[in-house]
């Protein structure tokens, strides 16, 4: 897998001088919960990010609940906890990879290559027997310049303007009763984008909590043509990225994200939804 790395790769690498290991762990709902679960052991060296207070900017009328950070202060941050442009980055969490890939993604937007996500999270790498730590990272600043990749993003106007178009598809990342407008426990309207199509980000995972190989990715996506624009969301930007991540496995080259997702989508009282199945 060309975004993904195994479990043993990290052990054997990941006191590498350029590596370092980004911890991601949150939970929706219980903000400090994360941050808690670091201090209380983590991976050694592994530095934390904060979803809501480094992956995210404070939330406002519009872009969603989690907008994308000031970039220049999140390149900053980077630099603060050892990530320059030659870094490895391997980013992992406790929730099947979503906290992660965004991380992964954020990296992949401004050039950074060298950015992965580790298969399996947190839990598996305990089950496994590797070593773990309470110690916090040691600082080693270094300097990130970022390249932002505008090709990789769309705004609401821009998701707006391709409804209905052939060559675009929508790609709606939520579970299936959320999509189809039967229940809605976070955002204010239930329902999904036009002409979107649902593929729920979980379904990316085998039943070990692994990711698929990329032969499955492909499966799950059998029909899209593999040059089309394809855009994805979710409820909030976070976890279309587990989505973003496989169909770029899968060899998908034109993928982008819309990073205020619904809650941006509905913030704005004009915009159409859609219930049901399609």
């Amino acid at each position: 897998m060309k975004h993904i790395v195994s479990q043993e790769w990290l052990f054997e690498r990941g006191t590498d001088d350029h590596t370092v290991i980004v911890d991601c762990r949150f939970v929706l709902g219980n903000p400090d919960a994360g941050r808690r679960s670091y201090e209380e052991d983590h991976i050694p060296g592994a530095v934390y990010f904060d979803l809501e207070e480094d992956l995210s900017s404070p939330i406002k009328e519009h872009g969603g609940r989690h907008p994308l950070p000031d970039w220049d202060a999140f390149a900053k941050r980077l630099g603060e906890a050892g990530i320059g442009n030659e870094s490895t980055v391997i980013a992992y969490d406790d929730q099947g990879g979503a906290m992660a890939s965004r991380f992964w993604w954020m990296l992949k937007y401004l050039g950074h290559d060298r950015a992965y996500v580790l298969d399996g999270g947190y839990t598996k790498w305990k089950e496994a027997g590797y070593p773990v730590t309470e110690e916090p990272a040691a600082a080693h600043e270094a300097s990130f310049i970022p390249h932002p990749q505008p090709h990789m993003l769309v705004g609401m106007e821009e998701v707006k303007q391709r409804i209905g178009r052939p060559e675009t598809v929508l790609i709606d990342s939520r579970e299936s009763k959320r999509y189809e407008g039967l229940e809605e426990p976070i955002d204010k309207v239930a329902g999904h984008i036009p002409g979107a199509r649902n593929h729920f980000w979980k379904d990316s995972l085998n039943g070990q909590g692994g990711w698929k190989t990329a032969e499955e990715q492909r499966e799950r996506f059998a029909g899209l043509p593999r040059d089309q624009e394809i855009i994805v969301y979710c409820g909030s930007g976070v976890t279309a990225c587990p989505n973003v991540l496989a169909l770029t496995e899968a060899g998908f080259t034109n993928v982008k994200l819309y990073a205020g997702s619904w809650s941006d989508w509905i913030s704005y009282e004009e915009n159409p939804i859609a219930t049901g199945e399609k």
